[in-house]
């Protein structure tokens, strides 16, 4: 698969995970960043071939991608990398695939499947983490109740940030929450709903939190109505009830550089030994207006280890002719049990829902 991958964003924390996972595969991709020093020592280092460019200028970036039959865009957050590189791509009928989780970019990736279906391009975001496994386990839950009229995801154990993950937080800070209601996006407060959950370990609080999966479930399942979660501490829902006045603050350009500048100094990323010991567990469920409901958990490997290898392995599929044109979602792309191919992932049905003290916030 020589010189038929680039990856975007390769020296970032993600990215350079992404990259060694390639070689460890037999594989050689070819290196890309805007920053010439950092791509050329890593691709020295891995024996790889490099390009360095920026995504300011669209035929600049027509001519590096139109080279290779597809690109993984690796360079977070994507809300600033993503549209001019799957733009370019359509235009040079290079297949897209890249690590997002962010709603808005979700969305817009979808607007283009015709686009994307006339040029014979593979639109096929949000490889990594979020969305592999929890798409795969939202289409899983459909199979098993096709009547179900709404879907609720759950992620435990998010303990560890890369540079870029952190930085997408921030940018996340000033926008409300978000949930599908009657196929709609919604816009709802931060925290808005509180459950109590079970991911195997008894119950723990959760809060609603605008995941990509509001975006991908959606278009894998059909489902109308997607809630997602994350766990927290039994103060934070609290806590961001209050906060929420401060919201509209955070979203400012000095209040959001500050920050932003703060991570770059403090934030490195977990370590091989942290991510070995990390792992993270997610719950989903579906209901039908009957009121049946069906109910499975799944355990995954850390975070990054996985995002690198679902990212890998779902190029190289791109890469063989294995997707369709059009968008994808992983799900989509590769069926339900596509998580369940990779080390250390397992699911299981759970016989009885737990839910102990569901709460909404006011609006």
């Amino acid at each position: 698969m020589t010189d038929e991958l680039l990856i975007y964003g390769a020296y970032g924390y993600t990215g350079a995970l992404v990259a060694e996972t390639a070689v460890e595969r037999g594989l050689s991709p070819v290196l890309a960043g805007r920053t010439a020093e950092k791509v050329e020592r890593q691709a020295t280092d891995l024996g790889l071939d490099h390009r360095v460019f920026s995504l300011e200028h669209p035929e600049i970036v027509e001519d590096h991608v139109e080279e290779f039959s597809a690109v993984l865009n690796c360079a977070g957050p994507f809300s600033e990398t993503a549209r001019p590189m799957y733009s370019a791509c359509l235009r040079t009928g290079t297949d897209y695939l890249d690590i997002t989780g962010e709603i808005d970019v979700l969305e817009a990736i979808a607007e283009r499947d015709r686009d994307a279906e006339e040029a014979d391009v593979t639109l096929l975001p949000a490889v990594g983490f979020d969305v592999v496994p929890t798409d795969c386990l939202a289409a899983y839950l459909q199979t098993q109740l096709d009547s179900a009229t709404r879907l609720t995801l759950a992620i435990d154990g998010l303990g560890t940030f890369s540079p870029g993950t952190a930085k997408s937080i921030v940018e996340g800070l000033s926008r409300s929450g978000a949930v599908r209601e009657n196929g709609e996006l919604r816009t709802v407060p931060a925290a808005w709903k509180t459950r109590h959950l079970d991911f195997g370990r008894g119950p723990k609080p959760a809060v609603t939190i605008p995941w990509g999966d509001i975006s991908t479930a959606y278009f894998t399942t059909g489902i109308p109505n997607v809630e997602t979660y994350a766990t927290v501490p039994d103060y934070v829902p609290n806590v961001m009830e209050k906060t929420r006045p401060l919201v509209p603050l955070l979203g400012t350009e000095p209040v959001q550089s500050a920050m932003k500048a703060a991570i770059d100094a403090v934030v490195s990323g977990p370590t091989a030994e942290e991510r070995a010991q990390s792992l993270a567990r997610i719950w989903g469920e579906v209901e039908d207006d009957a009121g049946n409901r069906f109910a499975a958990r799944m355990r995954t490997p850390d975070t990054y280890d996985l995002t690198a290898q679902t990212a890998v392995e779902s190029a190289r599929r791109v890469v063989e002719g294995e997707v369709n044109s059009g968008f994808q979602t992983p799900s989509s792309a590769f069926g339900p049990d596509y998580v369940l191919e990779f080390d250390g992932v397992e699911r299981e049905d759970v016989q009885e829902v737990s839910e102990v003290g569901a709460s909404v916030l006011e609006e």
